[in-house]
């Protein structure tokens, strides 16, 4: 019996890391493309017209499998909770990825899952370990080996990377929360609202809307299709298996990125960046190894939602 519900809970985890490194993936040619066309369109023109294609994509899709758009589930305190989480993370980490090399950006972004850890033992009730708990606080050094306040190499503008972590942890919480009546589509269409609502929220501080060439408006298209994929299989990653197993293979986001920042916009992260980099992997994956006082009771349903229950 044991056995059996050890391979269950497994093959959830599977599932779900599976899932985790496509969204990372996508997000990373998302970060890139919105990244280009941030350098000739205002950021709250991209971010809008980014929401809007999601929104439509998603409604399609709940359309066509049934359900309404918009649920009522959308506007109880969990969800609305997650909407301003994702708003703050999806405006800063744009202006991040704008403003700042996205190799800076996307290392900073890798404290998250250490934010995750935390929250889930105090939000969820999971426990958290002394050793996860010092894990913790060294990868925050490590952010803070790539911010390096008070150096020379110090940009201030690098904290819209660091509040964007916490919005990205807060959102990802409030996702395994969210009520299982609601399907990915659902919440694909508020995510996607949100992210209009953020874009609106930047307008008033850039140049007016401009009509952009045919590159970039192909390269937000493509970045736009990627983030539908990505904000999917993020979805389905946080409600399925275990936080300490899913949660890791976030880090394959930084692979991705600093590949494309190299190749697509000639970046070359510095000394401190890598080591901070390495610091930040380094203790995420120490916090998030198995830890045997962790049941095979927990594996498919670890914080209590029902995550072995996804409803597609």
């Amino acid at each position: 019996m044991n056995t059996q519900h050890g391979r269950r809970g497994s093959a959830w985890n599977l599932r779900g890391a599976m899932f985790m490194i496509l969204a990372m993936g996508c997000f990373a040619m998302e970060d890139a493309l919105l990244k280009y066309a941030a350098t000739s369109l205002p950021v709250g023109q991209v971010l809008v017209s980014f929401g809007l294609f999601g929104v439509l994509v998603f409604s399609a899709l709940a359309l066509h499998a049934g359900e309404p758009p918009v649920s009522k589930a959308m506007v109880s305190p969990v969800m609305l909770s997650r909407s301003a989480f994702e708003v703050t993370g999806r405006l800063f980490f744009m202006l991040a990825i704008a403003l700042t090399p996205l190799s800076t950006a996307s290392a900073i972004l890798q404290a998250a899952p250490l934010v995750v850890i935390a929250g889930a033992g105090i939000f969820f009730g999971e426990k958290v370990s002394l050793r996860r708990w010092i894990s913790v606080l060294v990868g925050f050094a490590g952010v803070v080996m790539i911010l390096r306040p008070g150096a020379e190499g110090f940009g201030i503008l690098s904290l819209l990377a660091v509040i964007a972590t916490l919005g990205f942890a807060g959102r990802d919480l409030a996702t395994r929360a969210a009520p299982h009546t609601m399907s990915y589509r659902q919440l694909g269409v508020l995510g996607f609202l949100m992210l209009i609502v953020s874009g609106l929220i930047a307008l008033p501080f850039g140049s007016g809307p401009e009509w952009p060439r045919v590159e970039v408006a192909l390269g937000l298209l493509a970045g736009s299709a990627a983030g539908v994929v990505a904000y999917t299989a993020l979805t389905i990653a946080m409600r399925t298996g275990e936080i300490a197993a899913v949660t890791p293979f976030r880090y394959t986001r930084l692979v991705f990125a600093m590949i494309a920042g190299i190749v697509l916009f000639h970046e070359r992260p510095d000394l401190w960046t890598i080591l901070g980099s390495v610091i930040v992997i380094s203790s995420g994956l120490f916090a998030l190894m198995p830890s045997r006082a962790l049941g095979l009771a927990r594996a498919a349903d670890p914080v209590g939602t029902g995550a072995g229950q996804f409803r597609p």
